[in-house]
């Protein structure tokens, strides 16, 4: 009989829990591409080009996903 410790799962960075947060919401948008952006602007214009939305629209839902969340 071992007294090994059973292993835990390494918590989930921020990055990480936004990055599929953002993938769920869009699922054009790879957790890898997520995890990448640094500012709403860049989901922003993730957005507007794969779903081929105007800026204007693209805003508004990144806007409407974004609130109570910091990116």
């Amino acid at each position: 009989m071992t007294n090994a410790q059973p292993k835990t799962a390494t918590p989930a960075t921020p990055l990480k829990i936004l990055a599929k947060d953002v993938h769920a919401k869009w699922e054009k948008i790879s957790d890898k591409e997520a995890f990448g952006m640094k500012a709403t602007s860049d989901l922003v214009s993730q957005v507007q080009a794969k779903y081929s939305l105007s800026h204007e629209q693209a805003q508004k839902d990144v806007n409407v996903w974004a609130n109570g969340r910091s990116f």
